[in-house]
């Protein structure tokens, strides 16, 4: 584990160098650059509630994708569960107005349904016609973009906006906050303590990880290979779902044409990096939301291109995953180096 922290550390570091080398090249100050972006998304008060709420998605989706990664299933349909969660979310929000200690909870499960669902199509394909959930996902998300936004042009138009929207939800399934962070965040971490409890501490996360490393094994070791590939593709799709829902639900209260944005597509990219660890996607996540949140820092003081940071995204995701064997084994040697010194200098003191 603190291998795995320190080979994660050391490739943030040389991207972040690699940034530098790039900005001074172009005329940039590096160190200014730098500074003006954590300025804007982490060191001021009023920029690190917004760095949070930013995450959200980043962190849900990342997750999804994590625990599909590591559990087997090729799960790449985020971009789509999000958005028909978010749509669940708003045609819900639009059909109810309950009080808010209920309203809220219900737009929750029903983007968690909605996520659900979207990825159930593939599990179910799997199933009956063992059609690649690979294949099938990616395919689905291009049908949600284009179902979506047919939605909001056609019967949830909100006919008195400029551009494609649908009307907002009640206003008692709005996402408040509690000081100055979005409840949206403290929705995240308990989501968050829940799946990893389960992921890590039960049974079924027990035989979901094995499977996701050996199948034939996991198989031969009695577990229901089977019924888990569906169950994780439901659960992947819900936090996907739930990512598209506290979106809608804590602004802009409405579904938007291009709500998804990157937020999913970074997500997975986030796993990619965090190699599907579960604490390392929140990191990551936490992370790339900052250096997102942190652009317009960069654009306003330094005049970095904001394009700059999906540069640098980029080049942490390079450095960190194609170095990641290298620097593990590298590690590797210099702790065996390291081990070797001792036991000569033990025994040069017990020859002594």
């Amino acid at each position: 584990m603190r291998q795995k922290i320190l080979s994660s550390l050391i490739g943030v570091v040389i991207a972040l160098g690699l940034g530098a080398i790039i900005m001074a090249i172009q005329g940039y100050n590096p160190l200014e650059t730098y500074g003006a972006l954590l300025d804007f998304s982490a060191l001021n008060s009023n920029a690190f509630p917004t760095t949070l709420k930013n995450a959200v998605p980043l962190i849900l989706t990342g997750l999804s994708a994590s625990i599909a990664f590591a559990s087997g299933p090729v799960n790449l349909g985020q971009p789509g569960q999000l958005v028909i969660g978010a749509m669940f979310a708003t045609v819900a929000g639009l059909a109810l107005d309950l009080p808010p200690v209920i309203q809220v909870p219900v737009l929750l499960v029903m983007a968690m349904l909605g996520g659900a669902a979207w990825a159930g199509i593939a599990a179910l394909l799997r199933r009956a016609f063992n059609m690649s959930e690979f294949i099938v996902t990616l395919m689905l998300n291009s049908i949600a973009d284009l179902l979506t936004a047919y939605l909001i042009a056609g019967p949830l138009a909100d006919r008195n906006a400029g551009s494609p929207t649908s009307a907002p939800i009640a206003a008692s399934g709005f996402l408040g906050t509690l000081g100055p962070i979005n409840i949206s965040v403290l929705i995240v971490a308990v989501t968050f303590v829940i799946v990893w409890f389960v992921f890590t501490r039960t049974t079924a996360g027990y035989e979901w990880r094995m499977a996701g490393q050996n199948e034939l094994f996991a198989r031969l070791g009695g577990c229901a290979v089977n019924r888990n590939f569906i169950t994780v593709m439901l659960l992947t799709g819900a936090l996907a779902g739930l990512a598209g829902g506290l979106v809608v639900m804590a602004g802009p209260h409405r579904f938007l044409r291009g709500l998804g944005a990157n937020y999913a597509w970074d997500g997975i990219m986030i796993a990619v990096v965090a190699n599907n660890g579960l604490l390392g996607t929140v990191l990551y996540g936490l992370f790339f939301a900052m250096l997102q949140t942190g652009a317009l820092g960069t654009e306003l003081i330094t005049n970095v291109p904001g394009e700059f940071t999906q540069v640098l995204q980029a080049i942490i995701v390079l450095v960190v995953v194609a170095g990641r064997v290298y620097l593990a084994r590298l590690l590797d040697q210099l702790s065996a180096r390291r081990l070797g010194q001792r036991s000569d200098i033990r025994r040069q003191i017990s020859d002594a």
